[in-house]
């Protein structure tokens, strides 16, 4: 069973460690052999060449898998028993912080759209087609207050929550109240890119 999702684009890396993250996705891409090579694995934890090599020497050398080269010329890594612990240990650890993560979360939403809904918001638009854009949205169906659009300058043209994702530069094509940044890692570049459509800086909102 697969618990962690690419650490570069998942929301909960960030309250839970990398290195943890890290060995949690390797030991997972061992177990299931997906480890062709370290440039690879590089790749799918969005870390350098380097790093990756110095991350499975010392997780090798701490027995959580071995390392083979049968055939020849062609590296196969073995999750250890020991690996194995260590990757429920992760697991139940990145599960956990998960939950106290979207506990969180909802506490938040719950208490601005409460807020919003006071002071006379009835339409709003997400800027951020994200997991934490799906916790916003569930916790704004405790409220009076409509999604109108869901705006992402990469993944404008797709489907989000049933609603087909825009991109931020057609914007004022929408009729709304408030626009709710739903992305945490690139708020700012999102505040910058609807500042420059025009927008007031009053229309838009945060959560920390």
């Amino acid at each position: 069973m697969r618990f962690c999702r690419n650490p570069s684009l998942n929301l909960f890396h960030f309250i839970m460690d990398h290195k943890d993250i890290r060995t949690l996705k390797l030991l997972e891409e061992i177990e299931e052999n997906h480890v062709q090579s370290q440039r690879e694995l590089a790749k799918k934890l969005d870390i350098s060449l380097g790093l990756v090599n110095s991350f499975i020497k010392r997780l090798a050398h701490k027995g959580f898998f071995k390392i083979t080269t049968i055939p020849k010329n062609r590296v196969k890594y073995i999750l250890t028993p020991e690996g194995a612990v260590e990757k429920t240990r992760l697991a139940y650890k990145y599960i956990q912080h998960s939950y106290k993560f979207y506990k969180d979360a909802r506490h938040k939403f719950r208490k601005l759209f409460q807020k919003l809904e006071a002071e006379g918001v009835s339409k709003i638009v997400f800027c951020g087609a994200s997991d934490f854009a799906e916790i916003a949205y569930i916790s704004l169906q405790e409220t009076s207050i409509e999604m109108v659009a869901v705006f992402d300058v990469l993944k404008a043209g797709k489907e989000f929550l049933g609603y087909m994702i825009a991109d931020p530069a057609m914007i004022n094509s929408f009729s709304f109240d408030k626009i709710l940044i739903t992305s945490i890692d690139s708020q700012q570049n999102i505040m910058e890119d609807i500042l420059k459509e025009c927008i007031s800086q009053s229309k838009i909102v945060t959560i920390e």
